[in-house]
């Protein structure tokens, strides 16, 4: 299953993220998630894997293992680099050893302070609070990111970690409009207006964190999973099928791609395995009712400020 961009482009609505995958497992990863039938990957130059992606990546089209053209390769731009967007986009590439993106995406609505194009730094003030750059705006860098497009080194672009006003903007400035909205969004943090916002407004969603963080932003951020609530439980018996595949096929019925990271191998079937049933209507209100409002991801706890508030 894909959704058809914006921009004409179709994008599968499942892919795998690579965010926190440990460098040595990165390929047997790949390689295993393509035999599985992923055809959608989710990199980010700030994840500090996009070398060992390509790698991967090159060994799997050089082996006939999948053809370029087959999959659909997303990065980020870094908020250090968006002063310096083509230079950070041609570095990605670099790496991940490809000609063109699939999609590139404005990691988050804020630039911070320059420390090297792929440092991905998030550079701190004395302080002790991010240090953002006040002379960049966030249409300067769309105009960037626009003459990529042109450039014909990035099919589409969109945004990420983007609210309904910023995305408003986005879409009032652009000349090409962002295909992509990437954002948070799970049973405990449905973001109901921003999904329609953006759908009305022909900008895709996709869900990252759509398992609610799990173990990751638990040893991370403190949070707490949805998969562990017993609505996803009762459902999950009810269906014969994992919270975490409820959780993602309930994501899918809201039309918005899902990137579930994962690093077994079981784990990656299980989370591929979800379009052999379908949510009942009711079923999709009762996860409704989990809503909390919760965000799991919390970068504030690196920076020093809390960027969402």
């Amino acid at each position: 299953m894909a959704i058809t961009l914006n921009s004409g482009f179709k994008m599968p609505i499942i892919g795998l993220g690579v965010w926190r995958m440990e460098s040595q497992q990165v390929k047997d990863l790949i390689h295993n998630s393509i035999k599985i039938g992923y055809r959608h990957f989710d990199c980010a130059a700030d994840y500090k894997n996009e070398a060992e992606v390509g790698v991967a990546l090159k060994e799997a089209f050089t082996s006939g293992l999948v053809k370029r053209e087959d999959l659909f390769i997303t990065t980020k731009l870094w908020n250090s680099d968006h002063g310096h967007v083509i230079e950070a986009c041609k570095d990605s590439l670099k790496k991940l050893q490809l000609d063109y993106l699939d999609l590139y995406l404005v990691h988050f609505p804020v630039a911070t302070r320059h420390t090297g194009v792929g440092t991905t730094d998030s550079a701190l003030g004395e302080d002790g609070v991010l240090d953002i750059d006040t002379t960049i705006s966030l249409e300067t860098t769309w105009r960037a990111m626009e003459d990529l497009v042109s450039m014909g080194l990035v099919r589409s672009i969109g945004i990420s970690n983007y609210d309904i006003f910023l995305t408003r903007d986005c879409l009032a400035y652009s000349k090409i409009k962002p295909a992509v909205n990437q954002i948070e969004t799970h049973p405990y943090f449905q973001r109901d207006s921003l999904i329609k916002f953006c759908q009305k407004h022909g900008v895709c969603v996709t869900a990252h964190t759509p398992l609610g963080g799990a173990a990751a932003n638990t040893e991370w951020f403190g949070t707490v999973s949805c998969l562990d609530d017993q609505v996803l439980k009762g459902l999950a018996e009810k269906y014969k099928k994992s919270t975490a595949q409820i959780a993602l096929r309930w994501g899918i019925q809201r039309n918005t791609v899902v990137i579930p990271k994962s690093s077994k191998l079981e784990r990656l079937k299980e989370n591929f395995q979800v379009f052999d049933f379908e949510l009942s209507k009711e079923d999709m209100e009762l996860i409704r009712s989990m809503d909390k409002k919760y965000r799991t991801n919390q970068p504030a706890r690196f920076w020093g400020i809390d960027l969402f508030a």
